[in-house]
């Protein structure tokens, strides 16, 4: 089998006008590069080779109007087919195709198709139909390309529907994500509030068993002074106790005068004095009061003995 150029030999020599023909060339690989290098050649005849698939970079070969790959043994377009956004002819007749690249739907231009011996899916089978005539042909260019604008339609609604499927998965992912992280600021929040709680009882206790302790190391001295305390005599006041003695010196200071006073008019010369006189006078009063006070006394006992 030849590769590339093969029985095909030079391509500018096959060049004719605008056409190119590779036909009968016993080709299983199609010369792209070369191909690229002919933008004139926008008529291209692979026909009747042995082609079981074509080359992704062959859709570059955006220059080509009419394409001719009857009767090789093509199981699949490449995907980006629908780049050959020139194409207007498309022979496809005789191969093993089965299904066509939802990119087909883009050749606009296409005005004319075969898809005949083709072991063709059986609604696209029946969407193109026979192509016995050119009209017919024609017809099957457009009912393909209306059904491959359906389908990709339908693709499209397809992926947008498993987009918004993903969005709107990612976004309930993100509202869990939030759920479970505000969940997790609540219980850290509890968790902190449960432990605060915790140690305000523990200080509360502590507290309390500290005074307790307080209130009873208090209790204790006090039952420990108490006897010592008990066995003194109460003590008044400290400025009570400076009044009364207070008191008791002015009435020894007067007691004492009165002595003086006394003295000094039994004993001196002064006695002839009216003062002492009457001091004198005051005193043997008060002694003949008491005396008669004591003899009433022992009276008063003496009756009550009797």
């Amino acid at each position: 089998m030849a590769r590339g150029g093969g029985k095909a030999g030079s391509l500018k020599d096959k060049l004719d006008g605008n056409e190119l023909d590779l036909s009968l060339c016993d080709l299983s690989e199609v010369p792209v590069r070369e191909l690229a290098a002919l933008p004139k050649a926008t008529v291209l005849d692979l026909s009747c080779n042995n082609l079981i698939s074509l080359p992704s970079d062959f859709c570059s070969l955006m220059h080509l109007v009419k394409l001719d790959l009857s009767k090789n043994r093509l199981q699949q377009l490449p995907l980006d087919f629908g780049r050959l956004v020139n194409l207007q002819h498309l022979d496809l007749l005789n191969n093993r195709l089965v299904t066509l690249p939802v990119s087909f739907a883009q050749l606009k231009n296409l005005k004319w198709l075969d898809l005949k011996d083709n072991p063709l899916d059986p609604v696209l089978a029946k969407v193109a139909g026979d192509c016995l005539d050119e009209k017919q042909c024609k017809q099957a260019a457009v009912r393909v390309l209306q059904h491959m604008k359906v389908i990709q339609s339908q693709q499209d609604q397809e992926r947008q529907r498993k987009l918004q499927a993903e969005r709107e998965m990612e976004k309930k992912r993100e509202a869990e994500q939030r759920a479970r992280e505000a969940q997790e600021r609540e219980l850290r929040k509890r968790e902190k509030a449960e432990e605060k709680e915790r140690r305000r009882r523990e200080y509360d206790a502590q507290r309390a068993a500290k005074q307790e302790m307080e209130k009873k190391t208090k209790k204790e001295t006090v039952q420990t002074r108490k006897p010592a305390s008990s066995s003194r005599p109460p003590q008044l006041p400290r400025h009570k106790h400076s009044w009364s003695r207070s008191v008791l010196r002015v009435l020894l200071l007067v007691l004492l005068c009165i002595l003086c006073t006394l003295a000094v008019c039994k004993l001196t010369e002064l006695r002839h004095q009216p003062l002492c006189i009457s001091v004198n006078t005051l005193y043997e009063d008060v002694v003949a009061a008491v005396q008669n006070h004591k003899a009433l006394q022992n009276l008063l006992h003496q009756n009550s003995q009797q």
